[in-house]
């Protein structure tokens, strides 16, 4: 008998202190939607203690039955699918459901631009509302950032799914967040472009500078100058057999990313940076023989002939073929590093580029030494070096992009240790591309003056996506939360507590970031 009352007792003992763990449990389960690692952080973030629990039962509603919110749900659903296993129904809703939801809704409130969003999250749903379908759009990459790590993970994954229960309301500090891609000096295929589109649109960055024409390729087909691509599109540097991207396959990307809300800003550079085209077109060059094609890493030595019309022609016909499959606004002409082109050259002929742009519907876009000749209006003059360039470009009313090589090349090395990149503007630690401000930078180059940011990565030592992932990440999302949230909000320490929790999410991604904290630590035990 006392056998049988010792054991029930342990079994009392044993309930009691299930009964506390799970209690325990629950109470851990409460979150601050504050605490919520979030990059780029949000405006504003109220917590309200609880959380909603994503199940095979909830669905994705859309406000009536708008196709472009449908296929925006259905890009949330596709993201969840894999690691949950959850076949999230996409549905057509005229309003709220009572549980078990993800609402997504226009609420035709304009006082915080296209991109803004608020995010009501309670117990038994989760609300996303905007003005725009890319607001929207840009509220789905927070809930993925709101929903545990493995979510990003390809296999099927264990729950709970939870998020914490409060409100967001978000929106951008800059209209232009853009990355650069440089597929000439390595060429990028249609899907790798594609892969790093979706890698952008996770940190709300909304364009794509694509680097189509240099020294060492071309890679853009022109229907009437065939002999670009043919020539000058069949290597890349250090001799490999280069690519390019036909005209379908261009406006392929194009749709992508328009999709995704990313804007695609093509750039035909000139008039240096072109011997692709002088080595395609005996024509272009003012001796009229072809040069030999280049695959070093070297700048500056080539120059279109300026003084001949056909080179106009040329000019109007590329212009004229890239513009119609743009949707974007903007051409980009580069303009950089023409050492080979007289500035009594130089001027006149950017100014007429800048009419064969306009003339095509497009407005333009330049680097910082375009300033030196008389701007149009709504040209756009991208700062990357010479501060005096951007100081003259303000001068004339033009906007600026910053995107200055010692804060945001992407190709810039980390360290001396760094295995790949280069450091002419000096080594970009993860600190240094993120502690800064864009309206202080340069002293005459305020806030009012900036349109945005640009990271930009030239691939002279970049030949794949692996190498890519290493020297973009993890500084570009501290560029996108540069470009997104108030620089009052921003600090450096807090930011990097974030993003070290962050590599949890990247590491489910599979992306191959650089690990600075290792780094640290090495410093630090030297």
């Amino acid at each position: 008998m006392k056998q049988i009352t010792r054991n029930f007792s342990i079994s009392i003992i044993a309930v009691l202190l299930l009964s506390v763990i799970l209690t325990a449990c629950s109470q851990e389960k409460t979150s601050d939607l504050t605490k919520a690692n979030l990059i780029p952080k949000p405006v504003l973030i109220e917590s309200a203690g609880g959380f909603f629990t994503l199940t095979e039962h909830t669905n994705i509603y859309i406000q009536d039955e708008n196709q472009e919110l449908i296929r925006i749900g259905q890009y949330l659903s596709d993201k969840l699918s894999p690691a949950t296993g959850f076949k999230t129904k996409v549905l057509s809703s005229g309003k709220k459901p009572k549980s078990d939801y993800i609402f997504l809704s226009l609420n035709n409130d304009t006082k915080l631009g296209n991109e803004a969003y608020e995010l009501y999250i309670t117990k038994k749903g989760v609300v996303l509302e905007a003005n725009k379908p890319e607001g929207l759009f840009r509220g789905v990459q927070t809930i993925r950032q709101l929903l545990p790590e493995k979510v990003e993970m390809k296999t099927l994954q264990p729950g709970p799914w939870e998020i914490a229960t409060g409100k967001i309301t978000d929106y951008p500090t800059y209209g232009y967040r853009s990355a650069m891609l440089d597929v000439v000096r390595h060429f990028f295929d249609v899907d790798d472009v594609k892969y790093y589109i979706d890698l952008l649109a996770t940190y709300k960055i909304n364009t794509l500078h694509l680097h189509l024409s240099d020294d060492q390729g071309w890679r853009i087909e022109i229907k009437s100058w065939p002999e670009l691509t043919k020539i000058g599109g069949s290597t890349e540097v250090g001799g490999g057999e280069g690519g390019f991207f036909t005209q379908e396959q261009y406006k392929e990307i194009v749709h992508y990313a328009d999709e995704r809300y990313i804007t695609i800003i093509p750039e035909i550079d000139m008039p240096g940076h072109t011997n692709a085209a002088l080595a395609s077109y005996a024509e272009l060059n003012c001796d009229g023989k072809k040069k030999e094609l280049y695959t070093g890493t070297d700048v500056g030595f080539s120059t279109l002939c300026t003084k001949k019309e056909i080179t106009y022609q040329f000019i109007d016909d590329v212009i004229r073929e890239l513009s119609a499959m743009t949707t974007g606004d903007y051409i980009h002409i580069g303009g950089d590093e023409s050492h080979s082109t007289p500035i009594e050259d130089y001027i006149p002929f950017i100014l007429k580029v800048q009419d064969i742009v306009e003339s095509h519907g497009k407005k333009v876009m330049g680097w910082d030494e375009i300033a030196h000749t008389q701007l149009k209006p709504n040209t756009i003059v991208e700062y990357w070096a010479i501060k005096e360039n951007a100081l003259k470009a303000i001068e004339q009313d033009a906007k600026i992009i910053m995107a200055p090589g010692h804060k945001m090349y992407l190709d810039m090395q980390y360290d001396s240790t760094t295995p790949l990149g280069l450091h002419w503007a000096g080594y970009v630690s993860v600190k240094d591309a993120y502690n800064w401000d864009t309206d202080t930078l340069v002293p005459g180059i305020t806030k009012k003056d900036i349109i945005g940011l640009e990271s930009p990565l030239w691939t002279e030592t970049i030949t794949n996506l692996d190498e890519l992932e290493y020297m973009v990440f993890p500084r570009i999302i501290g560029h996108a939360e540069i470009g997104w949230t108030p620089a009052n909000q921003r600090n450096w320490d807090e930011y990097e507590e974030r993003l070290r929790k962050h590599t949890k999410r990247l590491e489910a991604m599979g992306i191959n970031y650089y690990r600075w904290y290792d780094i640290q630590k090495e410093n630090e035990t030297k």
